[in-house]
């Protein structure tokens, strides 16, 4: 028999969520991001479950190959864009958008003969201080990739770094979305501005997010990149990990729990072993007091996170046993709820789960719930 930790992702969740970022940019076509394997939840299911996307974005030059391996015909982006001259005629061949940030990647263009049109989004750097030109530079690389052969649209796009806190005292969107309309002013072309943080707040600023295409990724997955929480938004989670009790110690106090006696029991308590550890992608820094559900009762986890295991309080839990089930995140328990207890954010929770956790996919028509 299988170890029981398990992953399950939900299609009809990601169908949802989509239609949610739908819902908040009416105006805007969409790319589903489903870089880092589609955040954890595989690229094949990351296909599927944003079938009705306009098109895929993502930054591995071979996934979007694979995409079109596996049937993808819309349109596919590459967030980072080229790497060397030879990933060139694969974009021309497979029609890949590719991403400009930098002036090597206009060269690397400029050097190569296109015997097919690309489309490239050309970006910005508002603030972020990442990737892009800057705004006084942006106008002079649109003009050379404009002169190039076979080029085809060229997309105006920037990243915002702050979506989640629209008045951020360093660097707001107001601000970005200010620096973006000076760069790009009198070039043509379609814009891109909005991340998930973006499209979560179109409605508030309406007027400053007037973008052609927008680039949800976490929101897409039951996520949020901070402020309010999912349920909030409207969103369900798409992946629901989940494991068993495997063993229960009884502890008088004075006792410790697990590597390095971080733990000390301050009376008699009821511990539950979960096979779930470290090396299965959960936070090995997560602390005393992550949620955890077993059966269903919320409860939360007792000392240091080992490679295979980790252990719960079973105090709550009358009925606690051997087998009783435990879901670490997802149906019932919000992924930015364990993130943030144990130091971290969702992004990070999805995107490690290990490829020894067994992955299945829910039935159609089976949401779970926050």
């Amino acid at each position: 028999m299988p170890r029981p930790l398990h992953a399950t992702i939900h299609l009809d969740s990601m169908q949802h969520n989509l239609a949610r970022a739908r819902a908040c940019a009416p105006q805007a076509n969409v790319w589903a991001v489903v870089k880092a394997n589609a955040y954890g939840h595989g690229l094949e299911r990351g296909m599927r479950g944003f079938a009705q996307a306009d098109g895929l974005a993502l930054i591995e030059t071979e996934n979007a190959l694979r995409l079109r391996e596996l049937g993808w015909v819309k349109p596919i982006l590459l967030l980072e864009g080229i790497f060397d001259t030879s990933d060139i005629p694969l974009l021309a061949e497979h029609n890949v958008n590719s991403t400009v940030h930098c002036i090597e990647q206009v060269k690397m263009l400029e050097y190569t003969q296109l015997y097919r049109p690309i489309d490239v989004h050309l970006k910005m750097n508002t603030g972020m201080n990442r990737l892009g030109f800057r705004p006084d530079e942006f106008a002079a690389a649109y003009q050379r990739l404009r002169a190039i052969p076979g080029i085809r649209n060229i997309t105006l796009m920037t990243h915002f770094a702050n979506a989640d806190e629209l008045e951020h005292p360093r660097l707001s969107i107001g601000e970005q979305v200010r620096r973006f309309r000076l760069g790009a002013d009198g070039l043509p072309g379609e814009r891109s501005l909005s991340n998930s943080g973006g499209v979560l707040h179109t409605a508030e600023l309406v007027q400053e997010l007037q973008s052609d295409w927008v680039r949800p990724g976490i929101m897409l997955y039951g996520g949020t990149p901070g402020g309010r929480s999912a349920k909030d938004y409207g969103l369900l989670p798409t992946m629901t990990l989940k494991s068993e009790i495997i063993g229960i110690q009884h502890i008088e106090p004075g006792d410790s729990v697990g590597y390095g006696s971080r733990f000390q029991a301050d009376r008699t308590m009821t511990v539950g072993v979960v096979a779930c550890g470290y090396a299965d992608g959960y936070p090995r820094h997560a602390e005393h007091g992550t949620p955890v559900l077993v059966d269903g009762i919320r409860t939360t986890l007792v000392g240091r996170v080992s490679m295979d295991m980790m252990a719960v309080d079973l105090s709550p839990i009358a009925n606690a046993r051997v087998g009783s089930k435990v879901t670490l995140w997802g149906d019932g328990l919000p992924i930015d709820e364990v993130a943030q207890a144990a130091g971290t954010i969702g992004y990070e929770l999805m995107c490690a789960v290990a490829p020894r956790v067994r992955v299945a996919e829910a039935p159609l028509g089976c949401d779970p719930v926050l």
